[in-house]
């Protein structure tokens, strides 16, 4: 049988697609990743069907690019580096599981955020989202990346809100991780009242940390359970206005210390603008008439007393606004508290609010402490300046993370994909930039593409270390070669 034959025997014939227009869309993303086409694009149903092809890639010395998300791709890591066969997750949509109890979904990773939403809803609950994910974002997906949320109160853990998973790893063995782990069956284990909660283990490894960040490098997740929250039964949202952003960082840890607010987080006026509006033009005129910074905080009352729950919470929030002389308002500019909520509360709408300004986006992204931030934002300035780039054109979104411990730092440069120039300018751009963030202290805990060798060549002994873990995992590297340090 020839290696095509092979794989239609495993998800059938309509599953298996070799066109060269599937193949091209699958070559390359919005990233700078060089494109490379794969050999065909597999979509398997169940995890049989993912275990059958990962032992087959294993026979065979296919390399396999995992995906789940649907297009548009930013990041490269599902560009191909060396062909081989993507698989693509996209059919595995059951949401098997929702205890409202124990706050947990079991989702597999087809389901975006849109579907899982709308059920979780039903049960009284909400997940928390990162910053207006595309509607084709999977769950699963944004887990594994550890897209940071807009909830930072609720994050105990980067790893949050990620819990136990099952995972096809490059061996082509069946693995489930934490509580999931057993004994018995997950059905034996709801019958006891387990919920698979629990991401430690088992034994002494947290083994999920091992696939979380790794780009599809070690194996393929088949479920995973993720900590949900309630759902409020009333919520209101402040903005805080600020024409500099150092004048909002105290208050900012204020109210992280003393958990005030559920959604946290600071946007500059392009991207605040950029989630609003619906067109280029409407962006311009948004952006010129917001303040260069926005914190956005929301508080919000559940099933017991919401009103009283929220009253005081705002009554703090405001008598904490006094102290370090900020003013928190319902309305900005003609801009809606409600309406800044209800965006944020959502997937993005069409098309995905980072490419309504030219088409295109690409996004530096690391992790530092709250404080630093506005070191690096200088930097960025100073570096697009120098290239040319309107400092007006570069969104801006701060994300404390870990209940304040962490802040994720994330610069958004958009371009025209139709004007070469243009691409070329913030191209030079990219590439020099994460450089500079990088040598002040940017953590790129997630490196993508050109970052990956920008970081493990200032780390070999963490590199050497994790081609050990490869090599137990998956020694024959036939999981997404070519990315991070493998």
């Amino acid at each position: 049988m020839s290696e095509k034959e092979e794989l239609v025997a495993i998800v059938g014939d309509v599953n298996i697609s070799d066109t060269p227009e599937v193949l091209e869309s699958y070559s390359r993303d919005e990233s700078f990743v060089r494109q490379m086409k794969p050999q065909f694009v597999a979509r398997p149903q169940n995890v049989d069907e993912v275990q059958e092809i990962v032992k087959w890639a294993n026979r065979t010395g296919t390399p396999l690019i995992p995906l789940s998300s649907g297009q548009p791709h930013f990041r490269g890591d599902t560009v191909p580096s060396l062909g081989g066969v993507v698989v693509d997750l996209s059919r595995m949509k059951r949401i098997i599981r929702i205890n409202r109890r124990n706050r947990v979904a079991m989702v597999e990773p087809g389901v975006t955020f849109a579907e899982l939403q709308s059920e979780l809803k039903k049960e009284g609950l909400r997940l928390p989202m990162p910053l207006c994910p595309r509607s084709s974002k999977s769950v699963i997906g944004s887990c594994l990346e550890r897209e940071p949320t807009i909830i930072p109160k609720y994050q105990w853990d980067i790893s949050d809100p990620l819990l136990c998973t099952e995972v096809v790893f490059g061996t082509g063995d069946l693995f489930r991780t934490g509580e999931a782990a057993g004994p018995g069956s997950l059905e034996d284990q709801w019958a006891s009242g387990q919920a698979q909660t629990n991401p430690m283990g088992p034994f002494q490894v947290d083994f999920f940390r091992l696939i979380q960040g790794a780009q599809g490098t070690m194996g393929i997740i088949t479920w995973a359970t993720v900590k949900c929250e309630l759902l409020p039964q009333l919520q209101k949202p402040f903005l805080v206005a600020s024409r500099r952003l150092e004048d909002l960082l105290d208050f900012t840890y204020r109210l992280l210390w003393a958990r005030l607010g559920d959604e946290l987080l600071i946007l500059n006026n392009f991207n605040l603008a950029a989630i609003l509006a619906k067109d280029p033009n409407e962006i311009k005129a948004l952006r010129d008439t917001l303040p260069p910074w926005v914190l956005i905080v929301c508080v919000a009352g559940y099933e017991r007393l919401p009103q009283e729950r929220a009253e005081y919470q705002e009554k703090d929030v405001m008598d904490t606004a006094q102290r370090f002389g900020v003013t928190p308002v319902t309305a900005i500019q003609g801009v809606q508290g409600s309406n800044v909520l209800e965006a944020l509360s959502t997937v993005s709408a069409e098309p995905y609010w980072k490419l309504r300004y030219k088409g295109g986006c690409h996004d530096i992204f690391f992790l530092t402490t709250l404080e630093k931030t506005p070191e690096f934002t200088t930097c960025m300035y100073q570096i697009a300046a120098a290239a040319g780039h309107p400092s007006t054109d570069i969104g801006i979104y701060l994300q404390p993370q870990i209940q304040g411990r962490a802040c994720h730092c994330e610069f958004n440069l958009s371009c025209d994909p139709g004007n070469p120039k243009e691409v070329e300018k913030v191209r030079h751009l990219f590439f020099n930039a994460s450089k500079e963030l990088m040598g002040m202290g940017g953590f790129f805990s997630r490196p993508y593409g050109p970052w990956a060798e920008m970081a493990y060549s200032r780390d070999g002994q963490s590199a050497m270390a994790l081609r050990k873990v490869k090599g137990i995992f998956d020694p024959n590297n036939v999981m997404n070669p070519g990315k991070l340090c493998f």
